[in-house]
């Protein structure tokens, strides 16, 4: 079933009070627009979703290796692809606001047991 919706519809998510979003999900994919305050950090994790983000504003710092073997930097406007059960950690530097699409849907965000940012 084809499904139409507009981000001011969609319910707004406060997962921290430095970190809300909004998902989207269909069966195979899904869609977060989310927005950090400065400073917020994402522990070190790994999932089984390919993961797809793009930076609207802000720097998002991510690491990416167990041992954050590699550093890098994206600026508004930077996507990156990262391959599923990849560790990534990652900094918040500004305020950021960001879309990241997974495939397929990360359950733990759907279900709410994604505590590693609710605790973080």
């Amino acid at each position: 079933m084809i499904q139409k919706l507009n981000w001011d519809k969609v319910p707004t998510e406060e997962v921290t009070p430095s970190m809300h979003r909004k998902i989207v999900a269909g069966e195979k994919a899904m869609i977060a627009r989310m927005k950090f305050k400065d400073g917020f950090h994402v522990p070190m994790h790994s999932h089984e979703n390919e993961q797809i983000t793009h930076v609207i504003s802000g720097t998002i710092r991510f690491w990416f290796g167990k041992n954050k073997e590699q550093e890098m930097d994206l600026l508004p406007g930077d996507v990156i692809v990262i391959p599923a059960h990849l560790p990534h950690e990652a900094l918040m530097i500004g305020d950021v606001e960001e879309i990241d699409t997974w495939a397929p849907p990360r359950q733990d965000w759907l279900d709410g047991t994604d505590n590693y940012l609710r605790e973080g």
